[in-house]
């Protein structure tokens, strides 16, 4: 059975390393937000931050960020102060050899001794560790599934969202953590040690200081230490760069070679994406799944900080370009190794903070259901569900504006209201100059006549003045609602600007259009005497145009309001028609 430890838990990532926003460069298009695996990105209106405690330092918002506003950071200031010392060992990690290139890795190993490192180790030791760990492992019976943890952001993204996955994690520490501490048992307890590479987590509360690759390219230059100028050649006797038994990370070779990907004790896994069906498979249909190599991406040469993805290949050529041969016998000093921890413990965490219910159906209630019912769950703000995402919004880690249905609905929202007069409930004179365009060109079509009414209200001003803008906004409520019993659903009753009305009357000559009116006329003189006003104060002057496709067709829009000019003229109060 497995060997778990007690007396030792693992760190939680610390201040070694720093992913951060830069304000002046971040627009908040979310695009980060979409990719994080741990909703460790938070946004507050246009603001937008990284959360520390809950950032497992993967690295993939750093590509996805399309205007460059992510940055990385180690702690380059302590790493300066430690070179500068003359005492502290550097565990250099093997990508150094493709992120460097065209400088060699000898070149790139002296600047370290010229800039103050004591001692400068490839990472080979730990991954030789790690590996023997895991080969006692391999060796025993009953472990039925079992997670290689050698991946801090594997093993962070089970604590903070698979926590049931945690007794399955492997006991065994992170390669860079076990080298820590063999170095410090080989140079002593207080030699310090500082780690360049692009996985900062690593090393935990072993490593002093944890520096990225350009972290370590600054450091020389402020050391005034330049790469190109050092030898081609070790200018003092390297430290071991062979392996025994181990492959890059810490995997033993002897479990590569006896298993194939598709055995059913070995499991090759890519993509912290696949952790849910893992999780699934062992937690809920208590299924045995092997060993489960388990990465966020094809391995440390794959990683953000070392480039872009299409050049993974091509550092794969440079770093293997500079391993040396294998070791036929091992490389680690058993009686150094005799007294280093490499065994891990995982304690599993309290429930961290949930949001309230009530906050999270707020969120569920403003995106809405799909046409058919059910949630719309369609992935595209990059959580699988809505109630994920829902979850996520109510602490702050996203925010509306990356959930597609809910951006549908509001510019449906806001169609509406450009549709519709929020005082009267009539359509507006957008609405309006769209639909008599449509009238005419259909009309020319078919040859059918339309009719247009444009309606003023008479003494308006006096309304406003006498009895106040209230008592003028009723009115034109009470005008409105007048327009609804006396049209057809295929008319169109508009409020043009102010005390002004438009009706389109569809299919309509004038003929009809004048009885359409002079209801109109009647109902607004009524409707003034209903409210309360005094005779003859609240009513309507009316102009009428008819429409008829031909050649000479003036706009019946202006030819109704020409006509209620004259009806204003005539006396107020009555219709007048364009062809008077």
């Amino acid at each position: 059975m497995l060997r778990r430890p007690v007396e030792q838990s693992r760190a939680p990532p610390g201040c070694d390393v720093d992913f951060r926003i830069e304000p002046e460069l971040c627009v908040a298009c979310l695009a980060c937000v979409r990719v994080c695996p741990a909703d460790a990105v938070a946004v507050d209106g246009q603001q937008v931050h990284i959360v520390d405690e809950a950032c497992t330092r993967c690295g993939l918002c750093l590509p996805a960020c399309p205007h460059d506003a992510i940055v990385a950071h180690g702690d380059l200031g302590r790493a300066l102060e430690l070179a500068k010392a003359g005492r502290a060992t550097l565990i250099l990690s093997v990508e150094s050899a493709a992120y460097f290139y065209p400088d060699t890795p000898e070149q790139v190993v002296n600047a370290c001794y010229a800039a103050g490192f004591h001692t400068v180790h490839r990472g080979v030791l730990g991954d030789e560790l790690v590996a023997q760990e895991y080969l006692q492992l391999w060796s025993e019976d009953g472990w039925g599934t079992m997670i290689r943890s050698t991946c801090p952001v594997v093993v962070e993204t089970i604590e903070h969202e698979y926590p049931e996955l945690i007794p399955y994690l492997a006991p065994v520490a992170t390669p860079v953590a076990a080298e820590a501490r063999y170095l410090k048992r080989m140079y002593g307890a207080r030699t310090p040690v500082v780690y360049a590479g692009v996985c900062l987590t690593e090393g935990g509360p072993d490593v002093d200081a944890a520096v990225t690759f350009e972290d370590l390219r600054q450091l020389l230059q402020r050391r005034g230490v330049g790469i190109p100028e050092q030898p081609l050649h070790f200018d003092r006797l390297p430290e071991e760069r062979r392996r025994h038994l181990s492959t890059a990370g810490g995997l033993p070779l002897e479990v590569l070679m006896e298993e194939t990907h598709a055995s059913r004790r070995f499991r090759k896994v890519r993509g912290l994406g696949q952790l849910e069906a893992i999780a699934r498979a062992v937690a809920v249909d208590h299924i045995d799944l092997g060993f489960v190599d388990i990465l966020p991406c094809e391995g440390c040469l794959d990683h953000p900080l070392l480039g872009p993805r299409d050049q993974l290949f091509w550092r794969r050529e440079i770093v293997g370009a500079t391993e040396p041969a294998r070791s036929r016998l091992p490389v680690i000093d058993p009686d150094v190794a005799e007294g280093v921890q490499v065994a891990e413990a995982f304690p599993i965490p309290r429930n961290g903070l949930r949001p309230a219910e009530e906050a999270v159906e707020a969120v569920l209630g403003e995106i809405g259901l799909a046409p058919n019912g059910k949630p719309w769950d369609c992935g595209a703000c990059g959580y699988p569900t809505c109630r994920l995402f829902a979850e996520a919004a109510a602490l702050g880690r996203t925010t509306l504006r990356s959930c597609p249905p809910y951006l549908d609905k509001q510019a449906q929202q806001a169609k509406l209201q450009a549709a519709v007069d929020s005082l009267t409930g009539l359509a507006t004179f957008r609405v309006l100059r769209d639909r008599l365009a449509s009238e005419v060109a259909r009309s020319a079509r078919t040859g059918d006549p339309f009719a247009v009414l444009f309606v003023d209200l008479d003494n308006f001003k006096q309304v406003n003045d006498s009895f106040g803008h209230e008592a003028g906004n009723e009115v034109l409520r009470g005008t409105a609602h007048e327009f609804g019993p006396l049209i057809r659903s295929t008319d169109l009753a508009a409020r043009y600007g102010g005390d002004e009305f438009v009706v389109v009357l569809i299919r309509t000559g004038t003929d009809g259009a004048r009885g359409v009116a002079e209801k109109v006329r009647v109902q607004v003189e009524a409707m003034g005497r209903r409210l309360g006003y005094p005779e003859a104060l609240v009513t309507a002057s009316i102009g009428l145009a008819e429409h008829r496709p031909g050649p000479e067709t003036q706009d019946v829009l202006v030819a109704a309001d020409r006509a209620l000019y004259r009806a204003k003229a005539a006396g107020r109060n009555q219709i007048a028609t364009g062809d008077e």
